[in-house]
């Protein structure tokens, strides 16, 4: 068997990994020139589930290499006002025994060089998917926009949110608009940035719940222990100067309508000054973060997602991540549902190349697992990251918010109800 991979995301090169390891004979396809094309130096949450079903996917040597390359894991999940009062906080390490090595933050760009480890001969960078031919004799055909062409027994489209797999094989696949804008950047971890942070703050991942349905995220990035460890230097040498420097990342959403002005387009300065516009009224210390990040790191998102689909007749052509089920990023949800799907799809191909399982029925399962999670998983994502929920008006907004606030803070008070929503919070990523 030859599976083609179009896409050298995170969930493209995992799946890569467990077929190679299983002798599947692999190739993948990226539209990148070069690896370090992406420079995006933001994070990625990846769950205990996410890092379980990245760990069944790669190498030993290489999972140790990904956790090393993970900032410090945060020890708190804490929901704040936009004066900064507490909600509701979690102790993650109070979650119990299935949080397989923690909750771990890591640098999107950092995660696909690790990832792209081992796998330099198979993947081939500069290779935008044109459209793909299914032949008579049962093989696929990938044809490229520079007119080369690809072929295999599988492909798997996990080429991002604007798939052209998709586009092809479920053209009545569509993404909705959540009119939800967000604006986001992050700031040099210094002694000035970290006084502006509380204990629990400063530990973990906070979100606040501001009014007329505004939101914000706020985390902290330590890399600097893992910079100076002499294991590491020894053991991973070339990954030391790839390691990022540690800061605090923040962003604020909410819908376009509420926004002083749509950000959408604006240079980083406009952004800098519309969010610090927007947050006027809140905390000092989170206007002082807004205040003190340089224009260029701060960028414009429009959320977007996908619509659930309905089960399709399955064929030796199927999609994985981002571009089956794009997401919104509001249970943090997107990168390991995208891993999960690699763990699943892969042990399925390599059921069908030992021969245990024919290839389109292995497919099919994949499939209709995948749609089950994943639906799930959108349906949650989108909850109040949809400008057309009452929380986002003005008067009703408000009272909804207060009712919401009012009991989360029972909810923390209350032992029982805390592991119970916990729980539930973790199962929409992942965990059973």
């Amino acid at each position: 068997m030859k599976v083609l991979i179009i896409g050298a995301g995170t969930g493209g090169l995992a799946l890569a990994h467990l077929l190679k390891q299983a002798g599947v004979c692999i190739a993948v396809y990226e539209r990148d020139f070069a690896p370090s094309t992406d420079s995006g130096g933001y994070r990625v949450g990846i769950s205990p589930a996410g890092s379980r079903a990245l760990k069944a996917c790669v190498p030993g040597e290489l999972y140790d290499l990904y956790v090393a390359t993970c900032a410090r894991s945060p020890r708190y999940f804490n929901m704040l006002t936009e004066q900064l009062g507490e909600v509701l906080s979690f102790d993650i390490d109070d979650a119990g025994p299935n949080t397989l090595d923690g909750e771990k933050n890591v640098i999107r760009k950092t995660l696909r060089r690790v990832l792209l480890r081992g796998l330099e001969d198979d993947v081939f960078f500069g290779k935008t998917l044109q459209s793909y031919i299914n032949s008579a004799d049962g093989s696929v055909i990938a044809c490229f926009q520079d007119g080369s062409l690809a072929t295999g027994d599988v492909l798997v489209g996990a080429d991002g949110t604007n798939s052209t797999v998709r586009k092809q094989r479920l053209p009545e696949a569509r993404l909705e608009d959540t009119g939800i804008v967000s604006v986001g950047g992050k700031i040099p971890m210094t002694d000035a940035t970290k006084a502006l942070l509380s204990d629990k703050m400063f530990q973990g991942m906070s979100l606040i719940m501001a009014p007329m349905g505004f939101g914000a995220i706020i985390h902290s990035l330590e890399f600097a222990g893992t910079r100076s460890d002499p294991g590491f230097i020894a053991r991973w040498p070339d990954f030391v100067e790839a390691l990022d420097e540690d800061s605090v990342g923040w962003g604020v959403w909410g819908a376009r309508q509420n926004w002083p002005r749509d950000p959408t387009g604006l240079s980083g300065e406009q952004l800098r000054e519309l969010g610090l516009k927007l947050t006027r009224d809140w905390h000092p210390h989170l206007h002082a973060l807004i205040q003190m990040t340089e224009p260029s790191t701060i960028h414009d998102i429009r959320m977007r997602t996908a619509v659930p689909l309905t089960p399709w007749a399955s064929s030796n052509v199927t999609l994985l991540g981002d571009a089956v089920h794009t997401m919104t990023p509001g249970r943090g949800a997107g990168a390991n549902t995208a891993l999960r799907d690699a763990a699943l799809l892969g042990r399925m191909l390599v059921e069908a190349n030992q021969g245990r399982k024919p290839l389109v029925e292995a497919i099919h399962a994949y499939e209709v697992e995948m749609l089950r999670y994943s639906t799930e998983a959108i349906r949650e994502s989108k909850k109040q990251m949809d400008a057309r929920d009452l929380v986002h008006r003005p008067i009703v907004g408000r009272l909804q918010l207060a009712v919401t606030r009012g009991v989360m803070r029972i909810i923390n008070a209350v032992p029982a109800l805390k592991q119970r929503a916990f729980q539930q919070m973790m199962r929409v990523r992942g965990e059973n």
